[in-house]
């Protein structure tokens, strides 16, 4: 049975009780594995970005391998670590 995260007091008031680090779903490691996630996506979608082409002129840069295979690939690299990261559990945790 799980515990409660609220207790009653005496006089009527409620108080929070702090999870122990047993009970966190989420420790440090899930948070920087996160991070790291988040730096290959944001990665990802610089290397996307770049100039427009207008009606005059056409700019070929906008079909680079950089914009079209690269970066895409990262941010969705980067998407399925953040689901990794979100799940990781490490093994000698109990």
């Amino acid at each position: 049975m799980a515990n409660k995260p609220l207790t009653k007091q005496k006089s009527g008031e409620t108080s929070l009780i702090k999870e122990t680090p047993e009970q966190m779903p989420l420790i440090k490691n899930n948070f920087v594995l996160m991070a790291v996630a988040g730096v290959m996506i944001v990665l990802g979608f610089a290397l996307m970005a770049g100039g427009a082409t207008d009606w005059n002129s056409f700019n070929e840069d906008i079909f680079s391998m950089r914009r079209i295979v690269i970066g895409p690939t990262i941010s969705f690299l980067g998407f399925l670590f953040m689901g990794f990261a979100i799940m990781y559990t490490p093994k000698n945790r109990k």
